[in-house]
């Protein structure tokens, strides 16, 4: 069974309090933390392995759907509310779920459970074709197969369904996940420094606890990897 960490983001007590409940009913959540306000919790879904948020609308300091628009790669969310007349809007940001307050637990288990529909629905069939034993890959993007060394990859980034693969002069997308993609990749040549994302070992400029440097950006070191990825790293710095 595949799980979900989850996050909620609420500032009424009670509510947080029912959520917490709910999910703790719920064997595929692990909650990883509660947060009064978006912006606290901007900090954590940067570096963090977060799948679905709980997000209430009317926080202080920045409002849901305000939030929503800030995150580059925003994992699932499902809108937590009393206001109804918002629902539209929360649909055309791709949310799974609007529900309404005072939330009933059948409901909340309905919206989990689409969540679960959503991505057993995924088709990951064959847009990725890698030889045995050959330095590349061909990868079906805009119906064509286009033909990618392995030595030409910076890093990969996850998007939802999606993978962008970036080189020096190119990105491709393609849909395909990223748990697939890295089991296919040459081993000891790539490593998964997040949920999101995986570099090329021999690209990397430059790193600290909490971020690599490669083609140029900065990508973020997720918590939990950030222990095997920080021994690697300063392993390979030593002996570099």
């Amino acid at each position: 069974m595949e799980n979900y960490n989850c996050i909620i983001i609420e500032d009424e007590p009670l509510a947080a309090e029912i959520l917490q409940e709910y999910i703790g009913n719920v064997p595929f959540l692990n909650l990883k933390n509660t947060y009064t306000d978006a912006l606290a919790a901007l900090e954590d879904l940067r570096t963090d392995d977060v799948d679905l948020i709980f997000l209430d609308l009317n926080l202080p300091k920045l409002k849901g759907f305000d939030f929503i628009k800030t995150l580059k790669n925003p994992p699932h969310i499902i809108i937590t509310t009393a206001y109804h007349e918002y629902a539209l809007q929360g649909y055309e940001l791709d949310v799974v779920d609007y529900l309404l307050k005072p939330i009933e637990f059948s409901r909340f288990l309905k919206a989990v459970n689409k969540l679960k529909m959503i991505n057993s629905k995924k088709s990951y069939a064959s847009p990725v074709f890698i030889p045995p034993g050959n330095s590349y890959m061909f990868v079906n993007t805009s119906k064509k197969k286009v033909k990618l060394y392995f030595n030409e990859i910076l890093y990969i980034e996850s998007f939802k369904e999606y993978i962008k693969i970036f080189t020096a002069d190119k990105m491709i997308v393609t849909k395909y996940q990223v748990g697939l993609i890295e089991e296919n990749l040459p081993k000891g040549d790539f490593l998964r420094i997040h949920r999101s994302f995986i570099v090329a070992k021999e690209r990397i400029e430059a790193f600290s606890s909490t971020e690599i440097q490669i083609g140029g950006k900065q990508l973020p070191i997720g918590r939990s990897y950030k222990e095997i990825v920080g021994n690697l790293l300063e392993s390979i710095s030593r002996t570099g």
